[in-house]
């Protein structure tokens, strides 16, 4: 996919409105060659998702002897809303706590109390991090309204096919 259709399908409002949810899958090779898929929170800053991880997990090994990953941002409605997004993850070691990293917990249900509570142990236990950033090469946005999974639409053309015949 060009940068541009890229960036138009990360445009539609659907997509706007998956890219300001808090959860992600992100999807990789481990170091072994086979496949993990794990839930991440995420923020989206208008170019790049942004997930932050501790320094020592697993998933930085084999993101940088492989960097490609898949995301999936979805909705648990029917029908539901689908935002596949394909990338390089560049990895950013940080020093003390991403901004990021408060941001995309900020919208859980938390009461003040809890929040300062959660921010003071996130502070107590992080030294660093590192940042997990993915900048989308390719993006498909299933609404179940306009697109459809890519198998699905084959099967409405041969009916329709099928039909004119």
């Amino acid at each position: 996919m060009q940068p541009h259709e890229v960036a138009a399908v990360l445009d539609r409002p659907y997509s706007r409105e998956l890219l300001a949810q808090d959860l992600t899958r992100l999807a990789y090779v481990a170091k072994d060659g086979t496949p993990r898929n794990v839930p991440i929170a995420f923020t989206w800053n208008g170019t790049n998702v942004v997930m932050c991880t501790s320094t020592n997990a697993p998933k930085l090994h084999a993101l940088r002897a492989n960097p490609m990953v898949a995301l999936t941002i979805d909705t648990e409605v029917h029908p539901p809303k689908i935002l596949l997004i394909r990338g390089r993850a560049e990895l950013d070691v940080v020093e003390g706590i991403p901004q990021e990293y408060l941001t995309m917990n900020g919208s859980y249900q938390m009461t003040p109390e809890q929040r300062v509570e959660w921010e003071a142990e996130v502070r107590s236990l992080y030294d660093g991090m590192v940042r997990i950033v993915v900048t989308p090469t390719w993006a498909k946005l299933i609404d179940f309204e306009t697109t459809l999974p890519s198998a699905v639409e084959e099967l409405v053309r041969e009916r329709e096919a099928r039909s004119a015949r």
